[in-house]
């Protein structure tokens, strides 16, 4: 069931039973029996066209994942606050093994849109938000990363080793990552830490704007704040 589950991704919000089947390397008679457990439970649903997507019930029981929806509750007017003040696009993420995953977007109206959604998710070395966390990740996984295979999804994507080194190392040393066109060619993203109530990394939040328009030292000083503040109040809450 986990791997049915499994087969669908950003990049495949339906599938046919067939797909479901490939995707998850399953025989059709056994895909054709988890995909049905998984619709009367609730976790599929099946539309008119006969295709299937992820059901309402995966959705309740995700609002019970603190790294989800409850940091995103904790983090919500901080993000709007800074949404409204860059008109940019701002996203809220947390590492998932070696990959960062979004758990709030906010959309700007640009010539040029992203099309990011709450559940994408992006290798580490492709993204603002993923070399925020990819940085202050245990050394252990950053090598595991820089191991690759590093996708390139512009000509501008970083996927030579020593570069991603050096960009980690700077990282660190001033708490901001600025991406551009890693995943958008005409886009710059700017991102920041937010840290847990034990000091630790928990997240990271970005906001991705018009590289042309872009201002990124201005973009990191709101960001530094806005982390700030969701620092605090998780830590008012685990208080």
């Amino acid at each position: 069931m986990l791997s049915v589950l499994d087969a669908f991704g950003p990049r495949h919000r339906t599938l046919s039973l067939s797909e479901i089947a490939r995707r998850a390397h399953l025989t059709l008679p056994t895909a054709h029996r988890l995909v049905g457990e998984l619709v009367s439970f609730g976790a599929l649903e099946r539309d008119p066209a006969g295709r299937y997507a992820v059901g309402l019930r995966l959705l309740e029981l995700s609002a019970l994942a603190p790294r989800g929806l409850e940091l995103r509750e904790v983090a919500f007017p901080y993000l709007d606050d800074l949404h409204r003040t860059t008109r940019g696009n701002v996203h809220l993420g947390v590492r998932d093994g070696v990959e960062v995953v979004y758990v709030e977007t906010m959309r700007a109206r640009t010539r040029h849109p992203i099309s990011s959604r709450v559940g994408d998710r992006w290798p580490m070395h492709a993204s603002g938000m993923g070399l925020v966390l990819l940085a202050y990740a245990e050394r252990e996984l950053q090598e595991q990363v820089l191991a690759g295979p590093l996708e390139r999804f512009t000509e501008l994507t970083v996927t030579d080793p020593g570069e991603l080194r050096r960009s980690l190392a700077q990282i660190r040393r001033c708490g901001v990552a600025v991406a551009r066109g890693q995943i958008t060619l005409p886009n710059l993203a700017v991102a920041v830490p937010v840290h847990g109530a034990d000091g630790e990394v928990a997240a990271a939040i970005s906001v991705v704007v018009e590289a042309e328009r872009a201002r990124p030292r201005e973009l990191a000083a709101a960001l530094k704040q806005v982390a700030t503040a969701i620092t605090r109040s998780i830590s008012a809450r685990v208080g």
